[in-house]
Formats: structure tokens, sequence, C-alpha cells
């Protein structure tokens, strides 16, 4: 099984479905689809496939660094957050690195590519599958070289609180220390502009986002990391790979900040959507929901005889096994929130499937 969701193709293959009578509950898009402005765009400029984008990327940068104020040197994009990880991962070459679990399964493959001790810091049921200032004790006792956090996290969908993060952040910046935030979804939280106005004042904290989840973009690769290291972030730069960032992508991210019709709309939809399949997966008996904070829910299923994954799988459905997140097991699972219709198809399926055991 892949250890990402989306994989529409490779379940299809496997189990003999056609590909396009599944709704994909496994990946976390918006489900508003590209902005039109986008899709016209990418029409438009059709003869940028005859061209080499710009190397240096420049005006996706300058709308990167305009969109959040900050420093132009301190911004680098990337194809999707996932190329980012893996750079800052090689630039900073950690010899030993904490990674907070269940978390995205890149951290662990990138560290584990250039040889880093890895030390699993579990997020445990009984503390909510919430960080909290024991962290900082435990980073006090084994002293690793930098940390890796995503807020929200994925598969949980949970956002820390904000004064346990305002810690975090000074205390690895006072032991130089440094923190790797993933905050691939936090666009999807309308009030929380997250932690890229501190890269003025730190050196030691990273901040990844991504494009490809709330403008719907995936096929496109969109991302980028902003840092106050400014000289490692312009070294990441010239250790890079060049034109990792096809033309039509460079293009679409230069105007994706000005789509706010587009943003204002997917926050009410979201607003109403996970609302809906929150208070509908909370009144199944059989399953422990957690509540939501970005565009995806996480829930155990209670009902030891029941493969939900297979069950809803009969029904065209295709939701995220979280079996093979460490410290999880196979009754752990994360659903997106898709429109409306097909998050009713979801319930109403878990339905049948929970009444017939």
């Amino acid at each position: 099984m892949s250890e990402h969701g989306g994989n529409i193709l490779g379940v299809a293959e496997q189990y003999g479905l056609p590909a396009n009578t599944l709704i994909d509950f496994s990946a976390n898009i918006n489900p508003q689809g590209a902005p039109e402005r986008v899709k016209a765009l990418i029409k438009n400029s059709l003869a940028d496939i005859e061209k080499y984008p710009d190397v240096e990327y420049r005006h996706l940068h300058q709308a990167i660094a305009k969109a959040h104020q900050c420093d132009y040197a301190a911004v680098m994009a990337g194809n999707g957050a996932t190329e980012l990880i893996y750079a800052v991962t090689r630039y900073l070459h950690p010899k030993r690195a904490l990674l907070l679990t269940p978390g995205f399964a890149e951290y662990r493959r990138a560290l584990q590519q250039i040889g880093t001790e890895i030390i699993d810091y579990p997020l445990t049921e009984e503390t909510g599958f919430q960080p909290d200032l024991r962290l900082l004790d435990t980073l006090s006792t084994i002293q690793p070289d930098c940390v890796f956090i995503a807020t929200p996290n994925n598969p949980t969908g949970l956002m820390p609180d904000s004064q346990f993060m305002q810690s975090l952040v000074e205390y690895c910046e006072k032991q130089r220390i440094w923190l790797i935030v993933d905050e691939s979804f936090i666009d999807f939280l309308p009030d929380n502009r997250g932690l890229i106005p501190q890269v003025a004042i730190t050196k030691h904290l990273y901040i990844l986002r991504s494009m490809t989840k709330f403008f719907a973009i995936p096929g496109l690769r969109l991302g980028y990391l902003v840092s106050g290291n400014t000289m490692g972030i312009a070294e990441m730069k010239n250790r890079r790979e060049p034109w990792s960032i096809n033309a039509f992508a460079a293009r679409v991210g230069e105007i994706l900040f000005d789509e706010h019709d587009y943003i204002a709309a997917t926050h009410q939809w979201l607003k109403s959507q996970q609302h809906y399949l929150w208070t509908q997966l909370s009144a199944f008996t059989e399953l422990t929901v957690w509540r939501p904070s970005a565009n995806f829910l996480f829930f155990r299923c209670n009902k030891l005889n029941v493969d939900l994954w297979h069950s809803l799988l009969k029904h065209q459905l295709l939701i995220r096994h979280c079996k093979n997140y460490a410290g999880l097991d196979e009754r752990y699972y994360r659903v997106a929130v898709c429109n409306e219709w097909e998050n009713q198809r979801l319930i109403a399926a878990m339905q049948q499937v929970f009444a017939h055991g």
C-alpha cells in the first residue's frame, strides 16, 4: 500500500476497479478544484512549454516574499513541499533528529537517506495526540540537532497550542536546534498566520508551506521554504538541481496569493463541510473521532471485526489507512473533507457497513 494518499490508479489496478468510479477521500485536496484563473493562465501560456523557466524563479520568489511581507532572500520555492524537506535535510545534515509520531513519512525518509540517528517522540491518545511542554524536557535530555513538527499534524489534523509553539521556537533558537515546522495545511485555518512572521528574528527556524492542497494543484507541484537563515537559503538554492519547478507551476505561483475570492470560498466550504463530517462521524458509536482543525479528519474504528478500508472500497470510496504511520495500527484512518454530495455518500456507506457488521 502506498505511503501517501491519492494513489487512485494503484488501488484501482490492484483491485481491478475502474479508477474513474472511485471517490478519493485519501488525499487532502481542495474539492473546489484549481481556481479558474489558474486554468486560464495555463491555457494562455502554452507557448511557455518551448522555453526554459527562469532558473532563479525571481517573480515567484518575489510573489511569496510580498505575500508574507518577508525578505526575498528568506524564500525558496520548490517542486512541492516534499522537495524542500529533502533540500533542508541535506543542507542541515543533522547527526540526531527528533520526529513526532505519528507524522508525515517523508521527514523520516529524508533523514534516513543521510544516515541521521532518528529519535521518535510518540504522541499518544492519552495526551490527545498533542505535544506539550514535556517535549522541551525531552529535548534538553537527548539534545538533538533538529526537530520536525507539522502544524496541523498529518495524519491527526490537530493543531498544537500556540503558546506551546512559541515556547518551542524560543527554546530551539536559544539551544541552536534546527526547528523545521511543516505548515502544509495551515492555509485551511483562516485565522492562523503560522510562524513565518518569526523568521525575521530567528536563524534556526525553517517553515515549510505547500500550495498543492489548498489550491488543488497536486499535478503541478508547488511549495516553498521560508527561513531567517538567508545564507542557508542561498546555499540550498545553489546546491539544488536547476529547473526543478516547471514553467506553468512557477507562473501559477505568482498569482495564487491574489485569489481572494477563491480563498474566501474555500474557508466557507470547509467551515460547513468540516462541521458536517465531524458531527456525522462522531455520531457513530463505533468510531472515536478527533476534532479537526484542517481539511481532514482522523478517527479510530472501535469495531474489531470491521475493515473499513476494504469495506468502503466496495462502495467505490477510497479512504486513507493509517496503519503505516509510526505509532498507529490498523484501527486508525484519515478522511479528507470533500464536497457535500461526496461527504454524504461516505456517511451513507458507513451506515451500511456498520449495520451489516
